[in-house]
């Protein structure tokens, strides 16, 4: 299996990262775009990128920024998250070499590259006796911005060795399936199953998951509970079936990231996986 780290925020440079990740013998690095250091300018930096994570051995996926909206109503706020995704596939494409290099083993070497990325549930209207969600009500023009955003994945990806993977957060809205059904039927969308933020809302998205299980690529493994819920805990202490999720991970053939976001979470994680053989 190959295990990767998300960038922390104890750890203000990659290098710091790096090191980490290295110590901890994991086998990736997953840059969070939401971090200053990893503004997209930053990124496109590939031979800094493509030289520390050789000499440490490692590879990269990529969380896209967590505010990514293609569906925007203005076009010219849609048009910078757009080319937002443009920018971030092609770093996505200079860093494919590393992972074909460093994975665990030739299935894992052969899974596309990564870039992880939320769907944004839009703006809610407050009536006096509901709520409205403005993407629900509008749906037509909702989807028409997400048809177009498939369309223009597909042109910037053309046939390289790289995947754009949904995951699921705090439950996806029914308009949402709909959309995210649809970028499914191409082979440039996958789905990241976040096992913590599922354990949180009482497993709500596992049906749709489990539903679309072929297109499961992509892990985030922490622990979490329901009542009171939680999520991003150290692996162990919490109430998630880890030994199911992670064999669902090795039968997909799918990456996971221990997504902690201590370092001594990350390394209790890394300890808990030690001791139960399971890297």
């Amino acid at each position: 299996m190959d295990y990767g780290m998300p960038n922390l925020i104890e750890n203000e440079t990659l290098e710091q990262d790096i090191s980490l990740c290295k110590k901890l013998g994991l086998n990736f690095i997953e840059l969070n775009t939401n971090f200053p250091e990893y503004q997209i300018e930053k990124l496109e930096d590939t031979y800094r990128l493509i030289s520390l994570a050789e000499e440490a051995g490692i590879y990269y996926t990529i969380h896209i920024d967590e505010n990514l909206n293609v569906a925007d109503f203005n076009p010219i706020v849609r048009a910078a998250y757009l080319e937002t995704v443009s920018r971030t596939i092609e770093v996505a494409r200079a860093l494919v070499p590393l992972k074909k290099k460093y994975s665990t083993s030739d299935s894992y070497a052969k899974l596309p590259m990564t870039i992880n990325m939320h769907m944004n549930h839009g703006i809610v209207v407050t009536l006096p006796e509901k709520k409205v969600l403005v993407y629900e009500k509008r749906f037509e023009e909702y989807m028409e911005n997400f048809r177009r955003f498939r369309e223009l994945v597909e042109e910037w990806i053309k046939e390289d060795e790289i995947q754009i993977a949904i995951e699921n957060t705090d439950g996806f809205r029914d308009f949402e399936k709909k959309a995210i059904e649809y970028l499914l039927q191409s082979d440039k969308f996958v789905l990241t199953w976040d096992i913590g933020h599922s354990k949180a809302t009482d497993e709500y998205d596992e049906p749709f998951i489990r539903k679309n299980k072929d297109k499961l690529k992509h892990f985030h493994i922490h622990d979490g509970m329901t009542n009171p819920p939680k999520n991003h805990l150290a692996l162990g202490t919490g109430k998630i079936d880890l030994f199911n999720r992670l064999q669902l991970a090795r039968d997909c053939n799918a990456r996971c990231v221990l997504e902690t976001k201590t370092i001594t979470a990350l390394e209790h994680s890394c300890d808990w996986l030690d001791e139960h053989n399971l890297r």
